[in-house]
């Protein structure tokens, strides 16, 4: 492998990282102005606080996880990895959207909130491959 073929790749992931953190703080804008009432409908009814409440301090973790992708580029793989822990501690609310049968997003039937469920796998995968250390040139 030459060393142009680790510059795409690195480039490649850093793209996906940039894209990543800046989908995140649009995702945690979105949470706090313009879609806070389809983001009540993904916190599940066991959670003992107020789902408002979760729906703002989740949009703010996400801005802050978004921005940190793209700002602190020497962290990245500590980084990748809580984002992907985040998107980890979140699946329960799109487990509950989908056994609740609640619509939000577009996601208006059982089919539509089940294959909603196997894109949060990709969005842990994508996190944790693009903020993968650099390989060392042998």
């Amino acid at each position: 492998m030459g060393e142009d073929d680790t510059i795409e790749r690195t480039r490649g992931r850093s793209l996906a990282r940039w894209l990543l953190g800046l989908g995140l703080v649009f995702a945690g804008t979105s949470h706090l102005l313009w879609a806070r009432q389809e983001f009540r409908a993904q916190v599940p009814e066991w959670v003992p606080l107020d789902v408002d409440a979760v729906v703002v301090g989740s949009g703010v973790a996400e801005i802050g996880l978004g921005a940190a992708l793209v700002a602190l580029p020497k962290e990245r793989s500590r980084i990748g990895w809580i984002v992907a822990a985040f998107f980890a501690a979140v699946f329960p609310g799109n487990i509950a959207q989908y056994t609740g049968k609640r619509d939000g997003f577009g996601l208006d039937t059982d089919r539509k909130r089940l294959v909603r469920l196997f894109f949060q796998p990709v969005l842990i995968a994508w996190a944790i491959w693009s903020t993968r250390p650099r390989r060392r040139a042998s």
